[in-house]
C-alpha cells in the first residue's frame, strides 16, 4: 500500500489513465488488519500551471476481495458526503432539515476527513455558520444520544441544528471560542478546576449499560499492536521499546472494565473557551460507560505526545501544563498514581500508531519517541 506506483496504476484502473500525469503521489495515511483488510489514502498533486486542486482518493484490499478504489467525497461508507461537499445540494439539504432561507451562495470547507469514517465540514451562508458531520448510518444515533448525555453535564456543546437521516449527516451549530489546545501552546493556562468540574458532573450521570456499548480500550489497544508490531520488528531499539510497553500494558488492558459514563476521548482538541471561560465540548460522540481515570489519563497523553511535535517553548508551555493538570487531578480525586499513569501510557500507546499510519522520513524516529514515552510514563 506503500507503493504509490501501484497505486496510480489502482486509480488509473478504475477512472482512466490520466492524458497528464501527477506531479507527485503521496500516502496521507495507511492502516492495516493483517488477514482481512488493508487500506491507504493517497493525495494526487497535479502541475501548478494546469490549475487542477489536489485530490485524495482512497485505495481498499479486504482478503480474498479485489482492491477497491474511490475518489474523496464518493466514499460507499459515507453516503451522504458528496451531497454536503456539493454547495448547490448542500444548500437544498440546509433548506430541508436545518432553517428555511432565501437562496444564496454557501461555501463548504472540509475540515477532516476518514476515509470510511467520517468528515466533518464548514458550511458557511452568510452570518449563518454551522458543522455538517457525514458518518456511517449506525453511527448517528449513537452521536445524537452522546449529546443528549452530554448536555446535561457543565460543559456547553453545540447545539443540534438538524440532521438528514438517510444520508448520516448531523449539523451542528458554530460556537465561538478559542480552541483549548491552541490557548495551552500560548502559554493561556486553563483553570484545572474548570475542567475537572465539567468532568465530574458528566461522570455523575446515571447511564443504561445496555443502551451505550462500554469503551472498547481492549479492542483498540490490540489495533494499535497490530499496526506497530510490524513497523518494529527490523529495527531493534523499537522492537525492545515495544515489547517492554506491551509487556506492562497487556495485564491492564485485560483487567480493565468501565466504571460510569465518561467521555472516552477527552483532550485538549476537543474543547472551546468561551469569553466567560466556560467550557463547550465540540466532539463528543464517544460518550459512554468509561473510566473517569482513562479520561483524565487520556488528556494527559495527548498534552504529552504533543509537546514532542512542536516548537520548545510550546512543548515547554504544554509539558508545564500536563504536571499542573496531573497534580490537580490527583490531589482532588485521591486517586493512586500507578493507576493514572497505565492509563495515561496505554493512551500514549495507542498515539504511537500515528507515525506509522502517516509515513514521513522520520517516521520511525518520532514512533521510538512515542514509545520510549509509554514506558518513561510506566516508570
Amino acid at each position: 500500500m506503500f507503493d504509490v506506483d501501484w497505486a496510480w496504476d489502482a486509480y488509473c484502473g478504475v477512472f482512466g489513465r490520466q492524458e497528464l500525469e501527477p506531479l507527485n503521489v503521496r500516502v496521507l495515511e495507511a492502516t492495516q488488519v493483517p488477514g482481512r483488510r488493508a487500506r491507504a489514502t493517497y493525495e494526487i498533486e497535479w502541475p501548478e500551471e494546469v490549475y487542477i486542486p489536489n485530490q485524495q482518493f482512497t485505495v481498499q484490499r479486504d482478503e480474498g476481495q479485489h482492491a477497491q478504489v474511490f475518489r474523496f467525497p464518493d466514499d460507499p461508507e459515507l453516503p451522504g458526503l458528496s451531497q454536503v461537499c456539493d454547495p448547490e445540494a448542500a444548500m437544498g439539504l440546509i433548506k430541508k432539515h436545518v432553517m428555511t432561507i432565501p437562496p444564496r451562495r454557501i461555501r463548504a470547507e472540509v475540515i477532516r476527513y476518514r476515509p470510511g469514517s467520517h468528515a466533518v465540514l464548514r458550511h458557511r451562508l452568510g452570518k449563518a455558520r454551522f458543522y455538517a458531520r457525514a458518518m456511517k448510518p449506525a453511527a448517528m444515533p449513537v452521536l445524537l444520544e452522546a449529546a443528549e448525555l452530554v448536555a446535561r453535564s457543565q460543559f456547553g456543546v453545540p447545539r443540534i441544528a438538524g440532521y438528514w437521516r438517510e444520508g448520516a449527516v448531523v449539523w451542528t451549530s458554530e460556537i465561538p471560542g478559542e480552541n483549548l489546545r491552541q490557548n495551552i501552546r500560548a502559554g493561556k493556562q486553563p483553570d484545572p478546576g474548570t475542567l475537572m468540574d465539567g468532568l465530574q458532573s458528566l461522570w455523575a450521570i446515571p447511564v443504561e449499560t445496555r443502551t451505550r456499548q462500554p469503551f472498547g480500550l481492549a479492542g483498540r489497544y490490540r489495533g494499535a499492536k497490530r499496526e506497530i508490531k510490524p513497523a518494529v520488528l527490523e529495527h531493534g531499539d523499537a522492537r525492545r521499546a515495544y515489547r517492554s510497553a506491551i509487556k506492562a500494558l497487556d495485564p491492564f488492558v485485560d483487567s480493565w472494565k468501565p466504571t460510569s459514563l465518561a467521555h472516552n476521548d477527552f483532550y485538549d482538541d476537543q474543547l472551546l473557551v468561551l469569553p466567560d471561560g466556560h467550557m463547550v465540548l465540540v466532539d463528543f460522540e464517544e460518550t459512554g460507560p468509561g473510566d473517569p481515570l482513562l479520561d483524565i489519563g487520556n488528556f494527559l497523553a495527548h498534552l504529552g505526545w504533543s509537546s514532542t511535535t512542536v516548537s520548545a517553548e510550546r512543548a515547554a508551555a504544554k509539558e508545564a501544563y500536563r504536571k499542573t493538570f496531573r497534580d490537580a487531578a490527583l490531589e482532588r480525586f485521591g486517586w493512586d498514581e500507578h493507576e493514572l499513569a497505565r492509563r495515561e501510557a496505554v493512551c500514549l500507546f495507542r498515539m504511537c500508531v500515528f507515525p506509522v499510519m502517516r509515513p514521513d522520513p522520520d517516521w520511525l524516529a518520532k514512533l521510538e519517541r512515542g514509545l520510549s514515552l509509554v514506558n518513561e510514563t510506566l516508570a
